[in-house]
C-alpha cells in the first residue's frame, strides 16, 4: 500500500478502542498504514477495527488503574519496536486525565516525524499538533480532530459510526428474540446496581422480553444471582469472546447496560443502547456514538462528573430516575417488542420472526451530524429524564 505508515495509539478499555475507530477509517481513506498501539486489554478490539493492518501490544505503565511496576527495558522494547515499523506519523487519543507525553517521548525516541495529540500540558517538542480538549465534543469528535490536525479525514459516505469486522465462526445467538443486559462495569460506580438489574429483568421479562445476560467469566457473581430463579433469562456471561460477544449484541432487540465498553461495542455492531448512565464522566463525551438511544440517569446531578470509581452516597442518586418502569420504556421505544405478552407459564416464546416495525440494521435513525471540513461534530444523545 502506498502512502504514509501511521500509528494510531490507544492504551486503554475496550470500549475507548473502539471509539477510535473511525480515526483509524480516516488515515485508512487516504490510502495510509495503519500500525495500532493497543494496551492488554483493549488488543481484541483494535484487531477488529476496519482499516488497521497490524497490532502493535504494550502495557503502558501509566494507564492501568493498578499496574505492573516498569520492568527494565520495557520502555525500550517498545521503542526498538516502533522504530522497526519505520513510522511517519502517529496520533496519540486519551482521555482528558490521561496525559499523551509519556507516549509521546518515546515516539520520538523511535524516530517518529509527526505527532498529534490533545493536551493541556505544554508539550514542548513532542507533539507536533497538540489540540485542546473541546468541551461538549464527543470522544469520537476529539479523535477525528486529532487526525484532522494531521491532514486525516473521512471520506464521503463515511457516516463515522463504530464498526467492528465481523468474525466467522462465533457461536449463534438464541433463535428468538431478545433483549441483552449487562449489568456489570470495570468500575463499579458505572454498573448497574444489582437491585437496579433484577427489577429491569422482573420488568423486561414481565412485558415478555427475553432476556440474555452478558458478562465476563467474573461476572458470574452477579449474573448468577440475577439469572436463577427467572423464567426467560439465560446467563451467557464467561461463555463469549469479544467476537461472541459481539454476536450477541448483533443479534439483539437492544441492549441495556451501564457506561461501559459492551455500550460502544453495541454501537459497533448496530444495536440501540439503553444506557442507565451514572455521570460519574461527561455523557456528552462518552454516551453510545451512532445509534439511537436513551440515557437514563440524573444528567445534570450536582455531583456530575466526580470521576468516582464507588459512588459515595447511600444508593447512588444520578440513577434513581432509572427505575426498572423507565428502562422498560426506554427498550419498548427502542425496539418495539415481537412479543408483548408474559411466557405463558413460565416459558420462553417460541421462535418468531422480527415484528412489523421493528428496526432494521441497514435503516437510519442515527443521531449523528457532520460536518466535513472541519473538527467533526456530532449529535451525540438523547437524555431521558434529565437536560442534555
Amino acid at each position: 500500500m502506498s502512502g504514509r505508515h501511521v500509528l494510531v495509539a490507544r492504551l486503554d478499555n475496550v470500549g475507548d478502542v473502539l471509539l477510535a475507530g473511525p480515526v483509524v477509517r480516516a488515515v485508512a481513506a487516504g490510502g495510509h498504514r495503519v500500525t495500532f498501539l493497543a494496551g492488554p486489554s483493549g488488543r481484541a478490539a483494535a484487531e477488529r477495527l476496519p482499516g488497521v493492518e497490524q497490532v502493535v501490544e504494550w502495557e503502558a505503565p501509566w494507564v492501568p488503574l493498578v499496574a505492573s511496576p516498569l520492568r527494565p527495558g520495557q520502555a525500550e522494547g517498545l521503542v526498538a519496536t516502533l522504530a522497526g515499523l519505520a513510522l511517519d506519523e502517529a496520533l496519540v487519543l486519551t482521555s482528558f486525565h490521561q496525559s499523551p507525553l509519556p507516549l509521546a517521548l518515546l515516539l520520538r525516541m523511535a524516530g517518529v516525524g509527526r505527532i498529534a495529540a490533545t493536551s493541556v500540558d505544554h508539550a514542548g517538542g513532542l507533539v507536533d499538533e497538540r489540540l485542546p480538549y473541546v468541551e461538549g465534543w464527543h470522544e469520537v469528535e476529539q479523535g477525528l480532530a486529532v487526525a484532522a490536525a494531521l491532514g486525516h479525514r473521512l471520506p464521503p459516505g463515511d457516516d463515522a459510526r463504530l464498526a467492528v469486522v465481523e468474525a466467522a465462526g462465533a457461536a449463534p445467538p438464541p433463535p428468538h428474540p431478545y433483549v441483552v443486559v449487562h449489568p456489570t462495569a470495570s468500575v463499579p460506580a458505572r454498573a448497574i446496581p444489582q437491585a437496579l438489574a433484577a427489577g429491569v429483568l422482573d420488568a423486561l421479562t414481565a412485558a415478555g422480553r427475553p432476556v440474555v445476560l452478558t458478562g465476563s467469566a467474573a461476572d458470574r457473581a452477579v449474573t448468577g444471582p440475577l439469572a436463577a430463579g427467572r423464567p426467560g433469562v439465560t446467563d451467557r456471561a464467561g461463555t463469549t469472546d469479544l467476537d461472541g460477544l459481539a454476536a450477541l449484541l448483533r443479534a439483539a432487540d437492544a441492549v441495556v447496560v451501564g457506561n461501559t465498553g459492551p455500550a460502544h461495542l453495541a454501537a459497533a455492531v448496530g444495536t440501540p443502547v439503553a444506557s442507565i448512565f451514572a455521570p460519574v464522566v461527561d455523557p456528552r463525551r462518552w454516551a453510545p456514538w451512532g445509534v439511537p438511544h436513551r440515557l437514563l440517569g440524573q444528567l445534570d446531578i450536582a455531583c456530575a462528573g466526580c470521576r468516582a470509581r464507588v459512588c459515595p452516597f447511600d444508593g447512588q442518586p444520578c440513577l434513581n430516575p432509572a427505575t426498572p418502569a423507565a428502562v422498560l420504556a426506554a427498550v419498548e421505544e427502542l425496539s418495539p417488542a415481537s412479543a408483548g405478552a408474559p411466557f405463558p407459564g413460565g416459558a420462553s416464546p417460541s421462535p418468531t420472526a422480527p415484528a412489523p416495525g421493528a428496526r432494521s440494521r441497514a435503516s437510519g435513525g442515527t443521531n449523528v451530524r457532520l460536518l466535513r471540513e472541519g473538527p467533526v461534530r456530532g449529535v451525540g444523545h438523547v437524555a431521558q429524564g434529565t437536560a442534555p
